[in-house]
């Protein structure tokens, strides 16, 4: 990541979108700004860009849709969705749709730029050093170098975010890792007791990762936090 990082905001309310631009352009980020989701896919197939913020409420193609064909057409780019929706149903909609991470309106600034910043590290190429070995978890199946993720003989398909938070989870096998931690490592900053944000990707990684038949990978341990264990062991 550096400074100078594109930054494309998409946003209907005009208040919003500038305000995030100036913010953003203080920070020291290159941002281009669209009104709409036509507008903004127009916008990175005219140049790439590092990242996208995109609100899901928007006329037209909204957020949702922005990020269905960007994933069709096989740009990984990471995004951040801002949801005025407050369900989780409707927040797991964007982390199904393909999008990196949400953000529920209202929001501090503070915690967007700590997305913003998570993000764009996370996408950042790492040096180059000889390939991760390939981690095994019970039936888990998970290759760091290729971001693959297989449940037995079932490939699943994951975001970077739940991938980062999986591969995160592997590799402490066995450990309860507190939220703290996990908040520290895959987002930067610690969004404190309130924040429901690791529960919502904790839950959708249960949702893709457990088949009726497959006892639970991801074990809660209340109070503290997470850890990847095999059900019995």
């Amino acid at each position: 990541m550096t400074s100078s990082s594109r930054v494309l905001i998409a946003d209907d309310d005009r208040a919003i979108r500038e305000s995030l631009e100036r913010a953003l352009q203080l920070e020291g980020y290159d941002v281009l700004t669209a009104e709409d989701g036509v507008q903004a896919i127009a916008t990175v197939h005219g140049g790439p860009v590092d990242l996208l913020v995109l609100d899901v409420m928007m006329p037209g193609v909204d957020g949702l849709g922005v990020t269905r064909v960007l994933r069709a057409e096989g740009d990984r780019t990471p995004i951040l969705m801002l949801t005025a929706r407050v369900e989780t149903p409707d927040r797991v909609a964007g982390l199904d749709a393909g999008a990196d991470d949400y953000l529920p309106k209202p929001f501090e600034l503070d915690e967007l730029l700590a997305r913003i910043r998570a993000l764009l590290r996370r996408a950042a190429p790492g040096p180059e050093e000889g390939p991760d070995p390939v981690l095994h978890v019970g039936d888990l199946r998970l290759d760091p170098g290729a971001r693959r993720v297989w449940r037995g003989g079932r490939e699943v398909e994951l975001s970077k975010t739940e991938f980062d938070l999986l591969e995160l989870l592997a590799r402490n096998a066995g450990l309860v890792l507190d939220h703290s931690t996990i908040y520290d490592r895959i987002w930067g900053y610690d969004f404190g007791p309130e924040s429901k944000n690791l529960a919502v990707y904790i839950s959708y990684l249960r949702r893709k990762l457990d088949a009726p038949d497959a006892p639970p990978l991801i074990q809660t341990v209340r109070g503290v936090g997470y850890t990847l264990r095999p059900q019995g062991e």
